[in-house]
């Protein structure tokens, strides 16, 4: 009866956790082929107080990178969920949300975050001026905390994209 309980249990967690797409597939797919040179954002100053202030604790880097074809930029970036980080790649276009995709999902449970029923509510998603997202996130039974670690990624990809179009435009 244990054995029976410890491999269902690994059946599990095997289906939770996995790579679901690499972070070059995914910019491929983006940019049709033509992935853009990456770039550097700084989370320091007043970037990195509001990325804290998103993330609810300090960045895990000083800087992230991002690629940038026109208006319209991808984002790779780590959030821890409950206790490992899960990898999202963000597409923002015109300062909305054209797709967000969960690539590592390193987590126990939670994994239906990586699912377009999820995904789709998302898609033409903005920033309010508080920084927060322009419509309600429905939540998913038993993964609230992959919802809030998704829901802070695309914040936070807006918020940087923001913040890279101003300088963009900048003379």
């Amino acid at each position: 009866m244990i054995f029976l309980l410890v491999f269902l249990s690994s059946v599990t967690t095997a289906k939770a956790s996995g790579v679901y797409q690499t972070p070059e597939t995914f910019l491929q797919e983006s940019f049709r082929g033509k992935v853009p040179k990456s770039r550097m954002i700084w989370l320091s100053g007043e970037t990195g107080k509001v990325a804290s202030d998103i993330l609810q604790h300090r960045p895990g880097s000083l800087r992230t990178r991002y690629w940038l074809d026109k208006n319209r930029s991808a984002w790779v970036l780590d959030e821890i969920g409950k206790d490992k980080p899960i990898t999202v790649g963000v597409v923002i276009n015109d300062g909305k949300i054209e797709s967000i995709r969960v690539l590592v999902f390193r987590e126990s449970r939670g994994y239906e975050v990586k699912e377009s029923f999820f995904t789709e509510q998302f898609k033409q998603a903005r920033l309010k001026a508080d920084k927060e997202l322009d419509r309600h996130i429905d939540g998913i039974t038993g993964a609230t905390l992959s919802v809030r670690a998704l829901t802070r990624l695309s914040r936070l990809a807006l918020y940087l994209h923001q913040q890279v179009m101003v300088s963009h435009d900048a003379p």
